[in-house]
């Protein structure tokens, strides 16, 4: 038998392979402890009329519906933008009180996570 160490999208597996089997099946994988996550980039906002707080996309997917425009005031909890994402629609909200700078996207854009979807004042 012959151990290895693979790793796979940042997961780091040992594996164990049987030598001369005809099948040539692995045996026994299990997985050792993963490796730390890299941080994903920050989207940069653009310059000027960017606000200081920054709306992300928590998750990939796509633009249903824009419910805030730039200029408009808005309290934490206020709906910003629908998200499509795995069959659902999500809310992404205002996560404090302010006025939108603002909004990134349009309806039926696709974003990936940690995408700018707004920036607040």
């Amino acid at each position: 038998m012959k151990n290895y160490t693979i790793t796979v999208n940042g997961n780091v597996y040992d594996v164990t392979v049987e030598e001369g089997a005809s099948t040539g099946a692995a045996v026994a994988a299990k997985k050792a402890a993963p490796a730390a996550p890299k941080a994903a980039p920050k989207a940069a906002a653009p310059a000027g009329a960017a606000g200081g707080v920054v709306v992300a996309a928590p998750m990939p997917g796509k633009i249903l519906g824009v419910k805030a425009s730039a200029g408009q005031a808005v309290k934490k909890g206020d709906v910003l933008v629908i998200l499509e994402a795995m069959k659902m629609e999500n809310e992404i909200v205002a996560p404090q009180d302010g006025t939108v700078a603002t909004i990134n996207v349009a309806n039926g854009d696709s974003v990936e996570a940690g995408a700018t979807i707004a920036t607040l004042n």
